[in-house]
């Protein structure tokens, strides 16, 4: 998606720039750094979704700065919206609330609030003289790196990776609806900083032959020939240098190209990057760097117990289900942007219903029907839960309907409507509905004839949130974190609050909570809100169980993955979050789950298999640990795929396990040259393009 960046900014850190460059222009071909064109390779990182050690959370003058020590760029787009699948989309829902406010358009109110902004954000850049002078489902590496090779064979010039790091949507900064928590985007750095190979060694050698022909991209004179069935050669020429793309751009037929006397093969989807229009130093479609294989390992804390011990205790319904008590009152339903100001994502619509026996709507079994267009809605009848209902598919408005049964006098109904995000985009996003916009109606009959209450316009109460969140029962400082039970522990019991110790997981590997077997809520570990969780939530079918095809035009239903399963259940918890000895882990389960199989895992990588190209030279990496072994190598035409790996027909005559075993066990990473000079000659037909597999143990 075509978004800004995180909060208010879009951050784009270049990574082929020095930091010494303080004049920039642009000609009609390309930005201009101290009077040089240049290409340039971004990725958005959006620095709130990590933590303040890793990209200085919330802090925009430390995160430029930190960009600036490491000799790179930064490229600030000001908001204040920012899309980025931020909740309403960046702007504070304040804004939404001002009287005559419209969002993003031509509007006084709006505009000044904008100047505002703009003027604080410029202002404080410019005091650190930090401000140069200016003018979904998976991508494979393959598709990402045909697009951006592509772009600059075309005559592009800047192109930045969205995203480049994701991070995690903490608290309640992710947008929507129903965007999760993990904003790990498969990323070339994925939610927990691991390089995500191999997207990221892949791009980055793209990367290195898009920066070795830099001068000829921006400055040269182009020349694009045609061949026909969707190929084309593309010359850049300047009077030092020519440098070549050629392209196969047809979906399923590889090419042959013949050029000054060599012939080159083009697979299917792909581009080749010759710098000097004779040799073929990459081609998108052949990935000659490691996939990494990343698992999820137990706890290994000393004196860890082998289950969670849990505590628990009730949310308090009592003065909003049973009471119907508030702070505010209104003869209408109110939005729940207008009535909770984003203070929370719960908000209570209460109302009383006083009935007799003589009332002609009156019967044993009524009905209570709800027209809502939020995310999530539980209704209560005089304290009883009578029933929940949330929106599915992208469809966000929804009748709810249950029998209810009244009593002569007093009735109390109790709606708790939760948000799951607010919209971040689209066409007039802010004047989206949320909450409960009506009617609300209870229907009786009398004999054939249906009758309807309709109690939109009665007295309607509302409370913000829940007492658990503002008695702050996620905190060690709350003064009630001594009430609660270690006995006849509830499951799947909506409204339930569970607390828990554990040890610090051992090492410095990343962290995941496993919160498989919950319904929906929020968790925190030592106070820190790691986000709203969703494990029940299952995501569709629909899944292919063919092999993922590279080729051809990129959608969002292509390569789709985990079908069928919880749209998340690992959540990131950063390292800075955990104390050193014991840790608190506090659970609030609003549909009801079971907690004994939540656990804590470290992330690390467990082995690094390749496929390698004839003549490259490729990095076989454990990302800081050692190579302990070699699982399987073969050079010649190897089959299969990482962890089922066979010979194939043709192999070299030395015994390509141990010579890669004497290059790269003991060692935290190890460079191959694949070809006959390393592994010897093969038995392999002459017009076979010889791989490397290799399937190395960390």
């Amino acid at each position: 998606m075509d978004c800004s960046s995180a909060l208010c900014f879009i951050l784009v850190l270049n990574f082929v720039l020095f930091a010494s460059a303080i004049q920039v222009s642009h000609t009609n071909r390309a930005i201009t750094i101290d009077g040089q064109p240049r290409i340039l390779l971004s990725g958005s990182i959006h620095y709130p979704r990590s933590t303040p050690q890793v990209h200085a959370n919330l802090d925009l003058i430390r995160f430029l700065k930190t960009i600036q020590d490491q000799g790179l760029y930064a490229v600030l787009r000001i908001g204040p919206y920012v899309c980025a699948e931020w909740n309403y989309g960046g702007f504070p829902v304040w804004l939404h609330n001002l009287p005559g406010i419209e969002l993003r358009t031509l509007n006084s109110v709006f505009m000044n609030e904008m100047q505002n902004f703009t003027t604080l954000i410029v202002d404080m850049v410019k005091k650190e003289n930090l401000f140069a002078s200016q003018g979904d489902p998976h991508r494979t590496s393959e598709d990402l790196a045909f697009s951006v090779a592509r772009f600059y064979q075309l005559g592009g010039t800047f192109q930045n990776y969205y995203m480049y790091h994701g991070g995690t949507n903490f608290d309640r900064m992710a947008g929507g609806p129903y965007i999760t928590t993990s904003y790990d985007y498969d990323a070339p750095l994925d939610e927990y900083g691991n390089l995500n190979q191999p997207k990221y060694g892949h791009l980055k050698q793209l990367h290195d032959a898009l920066m070795s022909i830099e001068k000829p991209l921006v400055s040269g004179d182009v020349n694009t020939t045609d061949l026909g069935n969707s190929v084309s050669i593309s010359k850049y020429t300047t009077k030092e240098a020519s440098a070549c793309f050629f392209s196969n751009a047809n979906v399923t037929t590889d090419a042959t190209v013949s050029y000054n006397g060599k012939d080159f093969k083009i697979p299917a989807w792909s581009v080749s990057i010759l710098p000097d229009c004779q040799t073929e130093v990459y081609n998108t479609a052949k990935v000659n760097t490691q996939t990494s294989v990343m698992v999820k390992k137990e706890n290994k804390a000393e004196e860890e117990p082998a289950a969670l011990k849990w505590l628990w205790r009730p949310e308090n319904l009592d003065a909003t289900a049973r009471l119907g008590k508030g702070q505010v009152s209104a003869n209408m339903l109110l939005d729940q942007k207008a009535a909770a100001n984003d203070a929370s994502d719960y908000l209570w619509y209460m109302t009383s219903v006083h009935l007799k026996k003589a009332d002609r709507i009156w019967s044993n079994d009524m009905t209570l029907r709800i027209n809502g267009s939020g995310h999530v809605l539980h209704a209560f009848v005089n304290g009883e839960h009578i029933g929940s209902q949330w929106a599915s598919y992208g469809i966000f408005t929804y009748f709810m309907e249950r029998q209810v049964k009244l009593k002569p006098g007093k009735n109390i109904i109790s709606l708790l409507s939760a948000t799951v995000g607010y919209q971040n985009y689209g066409p007039f996003f802010d004047m989206i509905q949320s909450g409960i916009p009506g009617p609300v109606e209870l229907i009786g009959r009398n004999g054939d004839e249906t009758l309807i209450k309709d109690l939109s316009s009665h007295k309607w109460t509302y409370e913000i949130g829940l007492h658990g969140f503002e008695n702050r029962l996620f905190s060690s400082d709350s003064r009630f974190a001594a009430k609660w039970q270690s006995e006849n522990l509830p499951v799947n019991k909506m409204m339930t609050w569970y607390k828990t110790t554990f040890k610090a997981p051992l090492g410095t590997d990343p962290v995941a909570l496993d919160l498989q077997g919950l319904g929906k809520g929020v968790a925190w570990v030592n106070g820190h809100n790691l986000g709203r969780y969703w494990p029940s939530f299952i995501a569709e079918e629909g899944c292919s169980l063919d092999p993922c095809d590279y080729r051809g035009a990129y959608d969002n239903n292509k390569c789709v993955s985990n079908c069928g399963h919880p749209t998340q259940r690992w959540y990131h918890v950063p390292r800075s979050f955990i104390n050193d000895g014991d840790n608190t882990l506090v659970l609030f389960e609003e549909f009801g789950g079971n907690p004994s199989l939540v656990n804590f895992k470290t992330i690390s990588m467990e082995k690094a298999c390749a496929h390698a190209y004839d003549n490259h030279r490729f990095e076989l990496s454990c990302q800081g640990r050692q190579i302990s072994g070699i699982a399987f190598a073969s050079y010649g035409n190897p089959l299969g795929s990482c962890g089922s790996f066979t010979t194939g027909e043709c192999k070299s005559q030395n015994d390509a396990l141990k010579i890669v075993e004497n290059l790269c066990v003991g060692k935290e990473s190890c460079a191959i040259d694949v070809s006959e000079a390393t592994f010897g000659a093969t038995d392999c037909a002459a017009d076979l393009v010889k791989r490397l597999a290799v399937e190395a143990l960390c």
